[in-house]
């Protein structure tokens, strides 16, 4: 059960009653007014009220659980670090400890399944949609770094020969960061091919 019921002489007595077992403030749950409760007649036939008191899901707090399990199970020492933009619906959590490559895998795939699963975790009761990036010793960044030299060299190489070159396959930021590179490319265009998880970047001259 993930809520309690309490009764009280009014609404605010129950309410009271109930964050007082759940250890919290009033801004951090959720109330439902079961029954209002009434005085009765000359205190005869009074009625308690009667709420239903719900915390409300704290993100960070569920995201950590998740990992510090998961990690445990994989007999991993990982500080996790943990920024929400409530605002901007943005959730940035940054691992760190000894043996990071075991979490970054091969081209970033552990990683990305370490993001996957996470965004699973978070947007399991959320209202609305929360974006979730997970990074490991600045990743992300190299590996954009890497895409997009990677990039400018392939249109170099399609332009002085003329041929088409097929990329590996990469997910879909990573396709994006193919595609955004070269958009502009007077020489050279892009186009993504395959079914996924092989889907893949091929970049051709333009005619």
């Amino acid at each position: 059960m993930d809520y309690i019921e309490k009764k009280g002489k009014t609404i605010d007595d129950a309410i009271t009653e109930a964050l007082i077992e759940l250890g919290t403030t009033s801004d951090n749950v959720d109330v439902e007014v079961i029954e209002k409760g009434s005085s009765g007649l000359f205190g005869l036939f009074n009625k308690p009220a009667l709420v239903r008191v719900k915390k409300k899901l704290n993100y960070t707090e569920t995201v950590n659980q998740f990992l510090d399990n998961l990690f445990k199970n994989m007999n991993l020492n990982v500080k996790v670090d943990i920024k929400y933009d409530e605002i901007d619906a943005v959730m940035d959590i940054e691992l760190s400890g000894a043996n990071m490559g075991v979490l970054i895998g091969k081209r970033g795939q552990t990683l990305d399944s370490l993001q996957y699963l996470t965004s699973l975790v978070v947007n399991k009761n959320a209202h609305s949609f929360i974006k979730v990036s997970v990074d490991t010793e600045d990743y992300r960044k190299r590996r954009k770094d890497t895409l997009e030299n990677l990039a400018k060299n392939i249109a170099y190489k399609v332009r002085k020969t003329n041929k088409k070159v097929s990329l590996e396959p990469m997910n879909p930021y990573e396709r994006r960061i193919i595609h955004s590179v070269l958009q502009n490319d007077k020489y050279v265009e892009t186009k993504s091919q395959g079914e996924e998880p092989y889907r893949k970047v091929v970049v051709v001259p333009k005619r």
